[in-house]
């Protein structure tokens, strides 16, 4: 049996991850981040949940400070992108630099041979001794999209014990079988930092954002109207633009050096494919163009594509389909059948403006 460590967000999920290990016949140790500054004395609900999991299951349970590192390069990442025009995902930087990189430094600083986590994705390994990471057997709650940054080394150390369990039924079956604490505690839909989901206030209350009123404009140049702000409007965004036009519009493009944001019809928000840079491979590409499935966001169906690799660290995909709402600063997924080969951010649409920080 091995030494394992098991970040323990004070979930249902890492809570059951944890149990079934240690059932096993595990050496189990929990690991907590403190990724917030919190007034002295006192300790934000993922630590207290998780050490009373910890305390239920009797395994030692460790609390790491990665708040300065998390503010550094997650949080101060997110307003960075925004002011830049794009729509971030702080939580595929988070997966990437905090918890399969410090956190997995600290697990095994801990003497543990591997860390675990309650992600729904599957980690295999074939004859040859390479590592593949597949979607969920539970495909509703896959995060294979959240992983594609990680390598063949880190995959060596990492397991995930959820990957698969049929349905999130099953994992709170798990946890009232195993008597957790946490059993019937709610799942976290939102971003971790970003309280009630409201990343409006969050850019202007607690970072300081300063809203600067500009000009919407609609793709043929005519002037529809104001906005408060260019944080406030994401590509594809229909609602809340309080233009008056024929047909309803929707956002196009986010201009952060004009201070515009620039409208279209619904046909002007499909594009034929995009251009990503920082790509990250799991296994890595055996052609310069090939075909594949990829995903541009979290909730987006993999849609049929080709891929041209421009260098080692960026690409072009052509959909088969045009495809709606094309967001710079998201990622972009590439998929072989269920195995994620790799990813990058998206840095531009191919056929639509090209509004960029």
């Amino acid at each position: 049996m091995s030494k394992i460590a098991v970040a323990m967000s004070g979930g249902v999920d890492s809570s059951v991850t944890a149990a079934i290990l240690k059932l096993q016949g595990h050496d189990v140790i929990g690991i907590t981040m403190r990724l917030f500054q919190t007034p002295e004395g006192t300790e934000f609900s993922a630590v207290r949940d998780a050490a009373a999991v910890a305390c239920h299951l009797d395994i030692p349970h460790h609390v790491v400070d990665f708040a300065s590192d998390f503010g550094r390069l997650i949080i101060g990442d997110f307003i960075k992108e925004y002011c830049c025009g794009h729509t971030p995902n702080p939580c595929v930087r988070c997966n990437h630099f905090i918890k399969f990189g410090l956190l997995l430094e600290k697990a095994v600083d801990l003497g543990a041979d591997l860390l675990a986590t309650g992600h729904y994705v599957r980690n295999t390994i074939d004859d040859n001794g390479i590592y593949h990471l597949c979607t969920a057997k539970n495909i509703r709650k896959d995060q294979s999209y959240f992983l594609y940054t990680l390598t063949q080394k880190r995959l060596q150390k990492i397991i995930f014990p959820l990957g698969n369990i049929d349905s999130k039924d099953e994992v709170r079956s798990l946890a009232r079988k195993f008597a957790l604490p946490v059993a019937e505690k709610s799942d976290s839909q939102e971003v971790c930092f970003i309280p009630n989901d409201d990343y409006v206030s969050f850019l202007e209350n607690s970072c300081g954002w300063l809203s600067a009123s500009g000009d919407i404009i609609h793709l043929n140049g005519q002037n529809l109207g104001r906005h408060n702000g260019t944080h406030r409007y994401t590509i594809g965004q229909r609602k809340g633009l309080g233009t008056a036009w024929s047909e309803p519009l929707y956002v196009a493009g986010i201009d952060t050096e004009r201070n515009v944001i620039i409208v279209g019809e619904q046909q002007h928000v499909y594009a034929k494919g995009l251009r990503a840079e920082g790509m990250s491979w799991i296994i890595a590409p055996q052609a310069d163009e090939f075909a594949a499935t990829c995903k541009i966001r979290y909730r987006h169906h993999p849609v049929d594509c080709r891929i041209r690799l421009l260098t080692d660290s960026s690409c072009e995909v052509f959909f088969e389909q045009p495809q709606k709402s094309v967001t710079p600063g998201q990622s972009l997924v590439i998929y072989g059948e269920d195995e994620v080969l790799g990813g990058g951010i998206i840095l531009n649409t191919l056929d639509l403006i090209n509004v960029s920080c």
